[in-house]
């Protein structure tokens, strides 16, 4: 829960301590940045007695930040075994999944081996006999 916190912290700071490129117009804030550090430096020093205040309030965040943390672990095991899966070549070069069908095309047009070619359509073609000219006859 503490490095949730630091990361807010060095956030801010760094979100305060930017540019912002655009002028607000006469109302600008004055607010320095030695201003804001110490401000936030307090903060800080305040949220550190936050769970001796309020234990139950520090105990309830920690089990949100512990059930969120498996929660993201496991959405992020899940993108990346489909990621995995979808990105990976296969040996066969298809687009079938685990079952063996693809899921482009019916289930019916591939029952087992997708090799569909006879003998006779991988025979080469006929050509004919090859015809040789003769040299010094003339027709």
């Amino acid at each position: 829960m503490f490095f949730l916190l630091r990361v807010a912290f060095w956030l801010s700071i760094v979100l305060i301590l930017l540019p912002s490129g655009t002028q607000h117009g006469p109302a600008t804030s004055q607010v320095g940045a030695a201003d804001a550090l110490s401000a936030a430096s307090a903060t800080v020093h305040d949220l550190k007695g936050f769970c001796a205040r309020e234990p139950d309030a520090c105990t309830v965040g920690s089990e949100l930040a512990t059930t969120l943390g498996y929660r993201a672990q496991a959405g992020a095991k899940m993108l990346y075994d489909f990621l995995s899966e979808t990105m990976a070549p296969r040996e066969d070069n298809s687009l079938a999944d685990d079952s063996g069908k693809s899921p482009l095309a019916d289930s019916s047009l591939h029952q087992g081996s997708q090799n569909t070619l006879t003998p006779a359509d991988l025979s080469p073609p006929w050509h004919g006999p090859a015809i040789r000219k003769l040299s010094g006859h003339s027709a």
